[in-house]
């Protein structure tokens, strides 16, 4: 990944604050058009600090400092900032309501921090920070050949936000290709060289290439950069060496014992919240068709072994997820079926598998045992995403909506392998926190859409 890719979020990161400061001086001043005291902004700064710590954490899960935003031009950044202040300001408005220990009331000032904060965050993000010399854009050029190369070709010419300007695309299969490189840089002005390292023919021709970097010239590993922008892993890329140096389990020693602990801690407090519902979900389930509200079910879990787990019915009976050919069943989705599944609520007693230890709450989604043995025949290192337990939310269940619910289709599937094998390479517990936040952003959203 280049420095100026992973700058970005970090520069952003302090321009935010940034704003947030002076828009509070802003609003203060705004209050009474007069210019607060020193005494009257720090007394208010010092309670408004640990806010900042929690906004920042809003953006994060609103998606604000992942390369994908930052880079492709969003229409939607503004309605995204808005939505994320006014969420902010609520957590304001709460805190200071239920946590009165810094003597200041802020009533006033918070709705009309809300119009100054939108307005410093979106003329720093707008303006300010394309001039910035991060957002320079230099020429690059990209070296390799193959469909993931060809995808990150149009992403790049598609982010008019990108550091990078692609003048041209060079394949390794060009017997110049060392002279190409040579004179792009020569004559184009190319500070970037983002190439397939993991290609022999690459690496064959790099010795001649090495002595650029002396000049200035930066080599970014054009797949790394493939997985920053789009979340998932190159498929081609896949073989024994890529999965010993990324998904070992024997990587994670430390994280899956704290990981187990978070599980139970989250799976007891989401089930505990869930008992809430039962009665409802209960009550509708038995007027919609009288029929029973719980269904258990087989998956694969964690080393291919069969787990059964709890599921609110949806349907009008229990076939243990056994289809016919092309998905086709006899049973029917109930009227609250499709919105318990709309709204995922069939999925609550699951919390209790989680503390059970049957699944996790992050990682990838339980699949129905036929589907893996077809899976497995079809799909090259499929069964690696069993290494792990399943999860009742996945990385690939946020950024991939092609999923077939009931029958097998292996190109979607593919796809949905990448999300994946990008999850586990990349897990940790940050990732874990980071995606059970946007699960239930995205959860609450679609409940108000």
């Amino acid at each position: 990944m280049t420095t100026a890719f992973r700058a970005r979020p970090l520069v952003l990161f302090v321009g935010d604050v940034c704003a947030f400061i002076f828009a509070l001086w802003a609003s203060l001043f705004f209050r009474t058009f007069s210019a607060p005291s020193w005494d009257l902004f720090t007394s208010h700064l010092s309670a408004f600090s640990f806010l900042f710590v929690v906004w920042v954490g809003v953006f994060i899960v609103a998606g604000l400092y992942e390369s994908r935003s930052i880079i492709f031009a969003r229409r939607a950044l503004s309605v995204t900032l808005l939505a994320g202040q006014t969420v902010n300001v609520t957590i304001a408005a709460l805190f200071f309501f239920f946590i009165p220990l810094f003597g200041i009331a802020p009533k006033t000032i918070l709705f009309i921090y809300l119009a100054t904060s939108f307005l410093f965050v979106l003329v720093w993000r707008v303006f300010l920070f394309p001039w910035l010399g991060i957002q320079k854009v230099e020429n690059a050029i990209v070296v390799g050949e193959g469909k993931e190369i060809d995808e990150l070709v149009v992403a790049l010419y598609n982010a008019p936000r990108a550091p990078t300007r692609v003048v041209a695309t060079i394949k390794p299969s060009d017997p110049s290709v060392a002279a190409l490189v040579t004179r792009a840089i020569d004559g184009q002005g190319v500070r970037f060289v983002i190439a397939d390292l993991d290609d022999r023919r690459v690496a064959e021709v790099f010795p001649e290439l090495y002595n650029f970097i002396s000049r200035g010239v930066r080599f970014v590993d054009a797949l790394t950069l493939y997985e920053e922008i789009y979340g998932r892993a190159p498929l081609s890329q896949i073989d024994e060496q890529w999965l010993a140096r990324n998904v070992s389990r024997y990587m994670h020693t430390l994280y899956d014992p704290v990981k187990r602990g978070m599980d139970i801690v989250g799976g007891l407090v989401g089930g505990v919240i869930s008992l809430l519902f039962y009665p409802f979900i209960i009550l509708a389930i038995k007027l919609d068709d009288g029929g029973p509200a719980f269904i258990v079910q087989d998956r694969v879990g964690q080393d291919n072994e069969s787990v059964r787990i709890h599921k609110f019915r949806t349907m009008s009976g229990n076939d243990n997820g056994k289809y016919g050919p092309g998905g086709s069943t006899s049973l029917t989705v109930t009227r609250v079926g499709r919105f318990l599944r709309a709204s995922r609520l069939d999925e609550l007693p699951q919390f209790w598998d989680v503390v059970m230890g049957k699944l996790s709450l992050v990682g990838p989604r339980l699949e129905l045992p036929s589907l893996v043995k077809q899976y497995e025949k079809q799909i090259p290192y499929y069964g690696v995403r069993n290494l792990i337990k399943p999860g009742l939310f996945g990385w690939a269940q946020l950024y991939y909506h092609g999923d077939p619910h009931h029958a097998a289709d292996v190109e979607a599937t593919k796809m949905k392998l990448s999300y994946d094998l990008y999850y586990l390479k990349h897990r940790s517990l940050v990732l874990d926190t980071l995606i059970t936040f946007k699960t239930i952003r995205r959860l609450l959203i679609k409940s108000n859409a």
